[in-house]
């Protein structure tokens, strides 16, 4: 089994930064991919962004692109999440997830392995 274990979130104000790191441990070489999602309260959890092993592809999702960056670091088997110009709207708990086979963002139902979560917090 793989066991993903995300970094502490924060609380931040708007237009500021957090990066979230993923470690993972066990049989890491199961999975070929690794993602972020995240929920925010009363909704479903949703998609964020992924990354290959290898680095590529990544994917982000539209509410995201050009604001966050995924990246992963093989030899540490981590996955990082750099969040910059948050905004209030970011706030949830943010969850790393990794898969045997393909990532996929418009559902969180078929990722194998999942971290417990962190929570952000962006103010206005």
């Amino acid at each position: 089994q793989v066991q993903l274990v995300e970094s502490r979130g924060g609380s931040v104000q708007a237009g500021g930064s957090l990066k979230l790191s993923c470690a993972a441990s066990g049989r890491t070489y199961l999975y070929k991919c690794m993602a972020w999602f995240r929920q925010l309260p009363g909704k479903e959890r949703e998609g964020v962004a992924y990354i290959y092993d290898g680095g590529r592809p990544t994917l982000y999702a539209p509410f995201v692109k050009g604001r966050f960056a995924i990246s992963l670091d093989s030899v540490d088997n981590a996955v990082y999440l750099e969040m910059n110009s948050l905004k209030p709207e970011d706030t949830a708990m943010y969850y790393c997830a990794a898969d045997r086979s393909r990532c996929d963002l418009s559902t969180s139902y078929g990722m194998d392995y999942w971290g417990k979560g962190t929570q952000v917090i962006v103010s206005s």
